[in-house]
C-alpha cells in the first residue's frame, strides 16, 4: 500500500473548533486506508511534550461515532513548554520513539507557526539528542526528516488562504441561533439588542452574522468607525423606530476599536443609546457559546475534505517538500506554504496595529458588503421579482436584498405571487423598503411559489408584462425557474414585450440546476437531513445491531443523500448519478454484516428517492432484512418535507443576500446596456442568465447555452461537480476502492491575491 511503514500522528491544538473531530477522523482512517500507522496526540502539543499515554496509536473505530461532536475528543491544551527548544526537544524524543516523522496539525497560526519552527529545528534536534544518549546515530538517520501539514481549526475565519476555516460555519450556526431568539423578545418589548461576538482581531462573525439577520449597526475591528459616529448610529437607530420597526440589532466584535484604537465596548454602546434615545436595550455576550454545540454539515464536510488532502500531502511529501496548509479555495482543496499563509495573516495584525485600515480589509480579502441607502434619483426601469418551483429556504433572503438594491438603483420593484401563475393573473403588486423587512431569517417562500411553467399561460403572462411595462424579471427558484424562463426566451421571436433582461436565481434543495456548485437551500437541506440522521443513529444507541434505511429527496439529483452521508458518516448512498447492481447491494449487506461484528453496532444507509426506479426504499428494507437476518435488524425513516429546512442557515441568508444584490446590479447594467429611444429591447443570448457560484467565482451563465448541457429528462446537468464527493464517502466507510481514483489537492504558488480570497459563500 501507498502508506505502508509510514506512522502518522495528528493533534488539536490552540482553541477548539466544531468539526475538529470529524478532520481527526479522516485523518485517522486515510492514514489507515492508505496503509499508514496513525498514532492520536491527546492533549495538543502538551501530550507531545509529556509523551507516555498521550500518544496513542489508533484504530479504525477509535474514531467511530466522533463526527457529529463538538470540541475536539484528543483535547486541546496551551503549552508554554513547546516554545522552548528544551520542550522541543522532549517532543522529538517522544515522536521518534513512536517512529513518526509526520505530523498533521489542526489549529490557529500560532500552532501552525509551531509546528513549523519544531520542522525546521528537526535535524538539530535529533543531533541532541544522539549527542545526550538518548537516541542512536542509526535512529536519527532513520528519521531524519520530518513532514508538516496544517489545518486551521479556528471559528474566527482569520486566517489567510482559505476560504473558510474549521469551526466558522457552525459558529454562525450558533450567533444566528440566538440572533433569531432575540428577535421575538426585542419585538414583543421595542427593544434594542447590542450582542457581542467573538472575534478579538477579526470581525468575520460578527459582519456575516450583521449580514444575515439585517442588523442596524457593525462593529469590526478592522473598519473602525469614522469619528462622529455616536450621532450617525443613533440617528440611523432613530428613524428605523420613526418607519415603525420594533427591535433594533447592533453588532459588535469583541475587538472593536475606534479610529484612535480605543475599544469599543457592548456596554458603552447600550449607555449611549439608552442616554441619547432612551430607548429599552439590553446587552448580550455570546462568549464560548460560539464553540460549542455539533458541528454544521459544512464543517463536518470541510474538516473530512481537509483531512484526507492532508494525509495525501503527507504521503507525496519529500525532504524539500515546504510544510503546508490545505486550503479552501470555492470547493476544491488546495495546498498552500504553511508559512507564506501565516505570514500574510500576521501583516493583517500589523497593518491594523499601525492604523492602516484599508490595507488590513484588503489582506483579509476586501469582501463585497451589500450597503443599504436610500435611493438618489428614479430611474426609468421597472423590475419584477417572482419565486418558482417548490419552497427553499433562502429564497425570501434573495427577495429581500433584491427589492432593497431595486429600490437603492431606483427601479420600480414589483413583487409577483405564485410564480408564472401569478405573473399570468396579475397578481403584481409594487413593493417599498420596509414590505421585505424580517424576510431575512424565514424558511419557505414569503411571495407564494408554484410548479407552473410559461407555456401553460403564455399569452397572459406577455399581456401583464406589457400591462405592467416589466423591463426586467427576476426568477427565483429551482430546476422550473430555469426552465420558464428557457421557455420565455425561447418565444421571444413571437412575443417582441419578451425581449426583457432575465435572470434566474437557482434555489432548490435538490442543487440541480445547471450552472451553479450550489443552490440557494441546499445548505439548510443538507442539515436538516443531518440532524434527522443524527438522532436515527441516536435512538439506535440502546440497541443492539441495527441498520437504518433513510430515504431522502432530490429527485434525480442525488447531492443531498451524497453531502448527508458525509456529514453523517453513513455506511453508503444510493444514487442515480451512480449507477448500482445487485452485486453492489450484496457487497454492501455483506460490509455491514462485517461491521456489525465489531463494537460498531448500527449501520446508515442512504437513498436518494428517484435512484432506482426497481430497488425501491422497501426493496432496499426488504432486502437488508432478509440478509441481515440474525446479525442485524432494519427499520426505515422516510425524511419527506422536512428537508426544507425550516429558518435558512447562515450560508443561505449570506448567499441569497449577495446573490440577490449582484443580480441585480447585473440586471441593471444590462438594462442601460439595451436601452434605446425610451424602451428596452434586449434579444441576445447573454440577456437571459443564470447566476451562480462556479468553483470560486459568480458567474452569469445564458440559459440558452446551459440547455446544451441539461439533462431534461432528468432535471439534471450533464455534469456534476459534487460525484467527486462520493469517493470520499465510500473511503471513510471503508470500502476498498483504488487510490489512483482520488484527486489530490494540488500545492498553489502564493500570490497576496491568492491569499486575499473573498470569504463569505
Amino acid at each position: 500500500m501507498a502508506g505502508a511503514g509510514m506512522a502518522i500522528a495528528v493533534l488539536t491544538s490552540g482553541g477548539d473548533a466544531q468539526g475538529m473531530n470529524a478532520a481527526v477522523r479522516a485523518v485517522t482512517r486515510m492514514g489507515i486506508y492508505v496503509g499508514a500507522k496513525v498514532f492520536l496526540i491527546y492533549e495538543g502539543y502538551e501530550g507531545l511534550v509529556e509523551g507516555g499515554e498521550n500518544i496513542k496509536q489508533a484504530n479504525w473505530l477509535s474514531v467511530s461515532n466522533i463526527i457529529q461532536l463538538g470540541g475536539t475528543v484528543i483535547g486541546s491544551a496551551r503549552c508554554k513548554a513547546f516554545t522552548t527548544r528544551q520542550g522541543r526537544l522532549r517532543a522529538a524524543r517522544n515522536l521518534v520513539q513512536h517512529g513518526i516523522t509526520n505530523l498533521c496539525v489542526i489549529g490557529g497560526d500560532g500552532s501552525l507557526t509551531g509546528a513549523d519552527i519544531f520542522r525546521s529545528e528537526w535535524g538539530g534536534l535529533l543531533e541532541e539528542l544522539v549527542k545526550d544518549g538518548q537516541i542512536s546515530e542509526a535512529v536519527a538517520k532513520e528519521y531524519c526528516h520530518l513532514n508538516i501539514v496544517g489545518l486551521v481549526g479556528s471559528i474566527d475565519n482569520d486566517f489567510c488562504g482559505t476560504d473558510m476555516t474549521i469551526g466558522t460555519d457552525s459558529a454562525l450556526h450558533r450567533i444566528m441561533e440566538v440572533i433569531d431568539a432575540i428577535t421575538t423578545t426585542a419585538q414583543s418589548h421595542q427593544r434594542t439588542f447590542v450582542l457581542e461576538v467573538m472575534g478579538r482581531h477579526c470581525g468575520y462573525l460578527a459582519l456575516v452574522s450583521g449580514l444575515a439577520s439585517g442588523a442596524d449597526w457593525l462593529f469590526i475591528p478592522e473598519s473602525p468607525p469614522e469619528d462622529g459616529w455616536e450621532d450617525r448610529m443613533c440617528e440611523r437607530l432613530g428613524e428605523t423606530r420613526s418607519r415603525g420597526s420594533r427591535l433594533n440589532i447592533i453588532i459588535i466584535a469583541e475587538g472593536a476599536i475606534d479610529r484612535s484604537g480605543k475599544p469599543i465596548s457592548s456596554n458603552y454602546v447600550k449607555d449611549l443609546v439608552v442616554r441619547r434615545l432612551g430607548f429599552d436595550t439590553r446587552v448580550t455576550v455570546l462568549g464560548h457559546v460560539q464553540r460549542g454545540g455539533t458541528p454544521s454539515a459544512f464543517d463536518r464536510i470541510l474538516s473530512s475534505k481537509m483531512g484526507m488532502e492532508a494525509v495525501m500531502a503527507l504521503l507525496e511529501a519529500t525532504p524539500d517538500t515546504p510544510a503546508c496548509v490545505v486550503s479552501l479555495s470555492g470547493n476544491q482543496s488546495v495546498r498552500l506554504p504553511l508559512m507564506e499563509c501565516v505570514q500574510v495573516t500576521k501583516d493583517v495584525q500589523k497593518a491594523m496595529d499601525e492604523k492602516r485600515f484599508e490595507e488590513a480589509i484588503q489582506l483579509r480579502g476586501s469582501p463585497d458588503v451589500p450597503h443599504s441607502s436610500m435611493p438618489s434619483s428614479q430611474s426609468p426601469f421597472s423590475l419584477a421579482i417572482l419565486n418558482v418551483g417548490a419552497p427553499a429556504a433562502g429564497m425570501n433572503a434573495a427577495v429581500r436584498s433584491a427589492v432593497r438594491i431595486g429600490i437603492c438603483q431606483g427601479h420600480t420593484v414589483y413583487v409577483v405571487n405564485d410564480g408564472f401563475e401569478g405573473l399570468s393573473k396579475g397578481q403584481i403588486r409594487e413593493v417599498g423598503w420596509h414590505d421585505v423587512a424580517g424576510w431575512l431569517g424565514r424558511g419557505g417562500s414569503m411571495l407564494g411559489t408554484k410548479r407552473t411553467l410559461p407555456k401553460t399561460c403564455m399569452e397572459k403572462i406577455v399581456e401583464n408584462v406589457r400591462k405592467f411595462n416589466i423591463q426586467a424579471l427576476l426568477v427565483i427558484g429551482g430546476f422550473e425557474a430555469y426552465e420558464g424562463v428557457l421557455q420565455l426566451v425561447e418565444a421571444r421571436g413571437q412575443y417582441e414585450e419578451l425581449c426583457i433582461i432575465m435572470c434566474v436565481i437557482p434555489a432548490t434543495i435538490s442543487n440541480n440546476v445547471p450552472g451553479t456548485d450550489f443552490s440557494l437551500g441546499s445548505d439548510t437541506a443538507v442539515n436538516a437531513a443531518m440532524e434527522s440522521c443524527d438522532r436515527i443513529k441516536q435512538s439506535a444507541s440502546g440497541t443492539k445491531r441495527r441498520v437504518f434505511i433513510v430515504e431522502t429527496m432530490g429527485g434525480y439529483c442525488g447531492y443531498l443523500s451524497t453531502v448527508t452521508g458525509i456529514a453523517v458518516g453513513a455506511d453508503a448512498a444510493y444514487v442515480y448519478e451512480d449507477p448500482f447492481t445487485i452485486h453492489d447491494l450484496k457487497a454492501n449487506v455483506e460490509h455491514l454484516t462485517d461491521k456489525m461484528k465489531t463494537d460498531i453496532q448500527r449501520g446508515l444507509v442512504l437513498r436518494n428517492e428517484k435512484c432506482h426506479e426497481h430497488y425501491t426504499t422497501e426493496f432496499l428494507y426488504n432486502l437488508y432484512s432478509s440478509e441481515g437476518k440474525g446479525i442485524f435488524d432494519c427499520r426505515i425513516n422516510v425524511l419527506g418535507h422536512l428537508q426544507q429546512g425550516g429558518a435558512p442557515t447562515p450560508f443561505d441568508r449570506n448567499y441569497g443576500t449577495k446573490l440577490g444584490v449582484k443580480a441585480v446590479l447585473w440586471m441593471s447594467e444590462k438594462l442601460q446596456e439595451v436601452y434605446r429611444k425610451g424602451r428596452v429591447f434586449a434579444n441576445s443570448a447573454d440577456s437571459a442568465c443564470v447566476i451562480g457560484l462556479r468553483k470560486k467565482v459568480v458567474a452569469f451563465s445564458p440559459v440558452t447555452e446551459l440547455k446544451k448541457v441539461t439533462d431534461f429528462e432528468h432535471r439534471l446537468p450533464q455534469e456534476q461537480w459534487w460525484l467527486n464527493l462520493r469517493l470520499m464517502l465510500k473511503m471513510l466507510a471503508n470500502y476498498q476502492i483504488s487510490l489512483t481514483e482520488y484527486i489530490s489537492g494540488k500545492m498553489e504558488h502564493v500570490t497576496r491575491r491568492t491569499l486575499s480570497i473573498e470569504k463569505g459563500f
